[in-house]
């Protein structure tokens, strides 16, 4: 056997270690559930570029649906077992974010939204429900808990309305007072954004 063919064998067998620990650590970040964490921890990363922060560029020109009576009818799930309806939330602005614990983007950009809500969650028109997809319940609740997260969050108890069907997660509306959703966001964004706080102070007040 020559060098060059020794040189080749032990790059080849080298490359196969090196994956063999990528594909072990990645097997045991699955196997453990901290592959949420660690992709949600890479992507909040990326809402520190400023690149994510939520756009409301074109929000005053959207024309979304108006929400019906029976879009109202939402039943959603509280952590005590009460239960309320969307239409208790009618007549104030509304910021609703779709989210599940296992999902990496939620996890990255779940701590703007404590953010936004600490700055206007006191602002008597504006109501925030998060609403978790979570098939376990109890996960949900261990992921706020764990985070010490004040928000208020729901599961929902009755079939989402189609104005909030959406195939991706996170995905987050605001409703006007009038019951129009005048924001869609599908995906990660930064709602800790002085632009969009401001915008949705100044939706509260209309």
């Amino acid at each position: 056997m020559t060098s060059t063919e020794k040189d080749k064998k032990s790059s080849w067998k080298r490359s196969l270690i090196e994956w063999s620990v990528i594909g072990a650590v990645i097997a045991l970040l699955y196997f453990t559930g901290w592959h949420t964490e660690v992709l949600g921890t890479l992507q909040r990363g990326m809402l520190w570029t400023g690149l994510f922060d939520a756009d409301t560029s074109q929000v005053t020109t959207t024309d979304g649906p108006i929400l019906s009576s029976q879009d109202y009818q939402l039943e959603l799930l509280q952590t005590n077992g009460n239960r309320t309806t969307l239409s208790n939330f009618k007549g104030d602005l509304i910021f609703l974010n779709v989210w599940a614990s296992w999902c990496p983007p939620c996890v990255a950009e779940m701590p703007t939204i404590e953010t936004l809500y600490n700055e206007v969650g006191d602002h008597e028109n504006i109501r925030f429900i998060l609403l978790s997809m979570d098939k376990e319940p109890h996960k949900a609740v261990q992921f706020m808990q764990s985070r010490k997260f004040d928000m208020p969050y729901y599961f929902p108890a009755s079939r989402l309305p189609i104005a909030f069907q959406s195939e991706y997660l996170p995905t987050t509306y605001v409703i006007s007072k009038e019951g129009k959703i005048i924001y869609k966001k599908e995906g990660i964004a930064d709602y800790s954004a002085s632009v969009f706080m401001q915008w949705i102070e100044e939706m509260a007040d209309k």
